[in-house]
């Protein structure tokens, strides 16, 4: 049986959507169809770095639900890794259909594009975002944007765990695909500490996944 609630590991930056998926996962469970069984694999999958056999869930999980696919931010992610900057970029497009006001899919948006295109063409198309009051969410669109620097997101954090983590981990996803790996690294690796997985959630396991990429690819 697969299950019928998901793990809360799975929902940090879509927790607004997370009741609509769960009624679409729900329908397509009433049609015979096991979205959550599929929902299940991606995740884990996604968790123990096979990225591959993740996003082939996440795809699978589309064709058997596709009325689920903008609130599946989580897929975005797992193409952002698997290297189909494109069809990233349009999972974080259709997730603003469901979600406008958050910082995290406009920065995640702009990764996908930076590695198809530019920097520079991704902080031309900056997905808007509405007011988004957690710390330090707005000092990190402002710096996607180009108007501030990491620094300036960093003394936002203060002392705030749950910012501390989120400013290493956008800080340093923007320092890699602005091209300073040596920052990057540095800020990653503090994000994927141990002492930030009660507050990082779901991202939290995508900075372990993402510094352990790294590590593996290290010469």
């Amino acid at each position: 049986m697969s299950e019928t609630r998901p793990r809360s590991r799975r929902w940090t930056f879509a927790d607004s959507t997370s009741a609509l998926l769960l009624l679409v996962l729900a329908s397509a469970h009433l049609r015979g169809q096991e979205p959550n069984a599929l929902l299940d694999r991606a995740v884990d999958e996604f968790e123990r770095g096979r990225i591959e056999s993740s996003v082939a869930a996440f795809d699978e999980l589309v064709k058997v639900a596709p009325r689920a696919m903008p609130q599946l931010w989580q897929r975005g992610i797992a193409l952002y890794y698997a290297g189909r900057f494109d069809d990233c970029r349009k999972q974080f497009e259709s997730h603003r259909t469901v979600n406008p006001n958050d910082v995290e899919n406009a920065a995640w948006h702009f990764l996908c594009v930076a590695r198809a295109e530019s920097p520079q063409k991704a902080r031309a198309a900056l997905l808007p975002v509405g007011p988004d009051a957690r710390v330090p969410m707005r000092e990190v669109y402002e710096l996607y944007r180009g108007a501030v620097v990491p620094e300036q997101v960093m003394r936002a954090a203060e002392s705030n765990p749950s910012g501390q983590f989120y400013a290493n981990l956008y800080v340093g996803l923007y320092y890699e695909a602005t091209g300073d790996p040596v920052r990057a690294r540095a800020a990653l690796e503090t994000a994927a500490q141990d002492r930030f997985a009660p507050v990082g959630g779901y991202m939290h396991m995508v900075a372990t996944v993402h510094v352990a990429r790294l590590r593996s690819s290290r010469p």
